[in-house]
């Protein structure tokens, strides 16, 4: 091989080597350009930002690898081997984290779509408290009682979330049941004057004291009052026990089940 030919193989495999880096500088700034428009996107919609920024880097590294592939052929390198090896590690590591890519994507939902929120108290994945985190993975819940529960956010998202502060106004349902000797206009207005009493009722939409049901052993009361959603618990305790009270004071008893037993005596001839 002469010197002639030297300069020429030189040349080409220069101008590949100067492809390759170009394709590979170009995929660098299209990559960094993409991922900072989605997690501006992002954060204009007001998406967590751990999501923003994981979504953005995933973005950056996706355009980065696909600007890679056509630089390493650019530069001589066959690339057909290192597609198959990357799909193959691809699917090894996709079955591996089935359940850990199941839950992100289900903490993305979470996170996009806000069904709720931090400081919120819900009802989700089968267990009940304060939304205390939301991650990618897992949310932590913080119950009544003060134990810290770890739920995945596949499990949350497969099921119905109940949750509790969403709305600024909860109704409570008292059902209080009366004897059926007592004055059912008697036991309302007693119910009545409780309502008015507590300064946590809610005048709009206006408190409901109506007869629901004659059951075995009461007549059943069903009283429904508005709160605000922060006193919902502590008007309801309040209420039930005014109520017990009032009743007490108005001479209206609350039955207990009971049951009358009729011993017939036999007739002796």
């Amino acid at each position: 091989m002469d010197m002639e030919q030297l300069q020429q193989l030189a040349t080409d495999y220069g101008l590949r080597a100067l492809t390759a880096l170009g394709i590979l500088i170009a995929g660098y700034w299209l990559a960094r350009i993409l991922s900072g428009v989605v997690d501006r996107a992002l954060r204009a919609r007001h998406i967590d930002a751990t999501v923003s920024q994981f979504v953005s880097k995933l973005i950056f590294v996706a355009v980065l690898a696909m600007a890679l592939i056509p630089a390493l052929g650019h530069a001589g390198i066959q690339t057909t081997s290192i597609l198959a090896a990357l799909g193959a590690a691809g699917l090894a590591v996709g079955l591996a984290l089935q359940g850990s890519l199941s839950n992100f994507a289900a903490g993305v939902l979470l996170v996009s779509f806000r069904p709720c929120r931090v400081g919120d108290y819900v009802d989700a994945g089968g267990c009940s408290g304060t939304v205390q985190s939301i991650s990618l993975f897992s949310t932590t819940l913080l119950t009544p009682d003060n134990k810290k529960v770890i739920v995945p956010n596949a499990k949350i998202m497969s099921d119905a979330i109940t949750n509790y502060s969403a709305m600024e106004q909860r109704r409570v349902d008292l059902v209080i049941g009366i004897s059926y000797d007592a004055n059912i206009g008697t036991a309302k207005q007693a119910i009545e004057q409780v309502l008015a009493a507590e300064a946590r009722v809610l005048s709009e939409p206006a408190p409901l004291v109506a007869v629901r049901e004659l059951a075995e052993s009461s007549v059943n009361l069903v009283v429904r009052p508005w709160v605000k959603t922060a006193d919902y618990w502590g008007a309801r305790d309040a209420l039930t026990e005014n109520i017990k009270l009032a009743l007490d004071d108005a001479g209206v008893t609350i039955p207990f089940p009971q049951m009358d037993v009729h011993i017939n005596q036999p007739v002796l001839q």
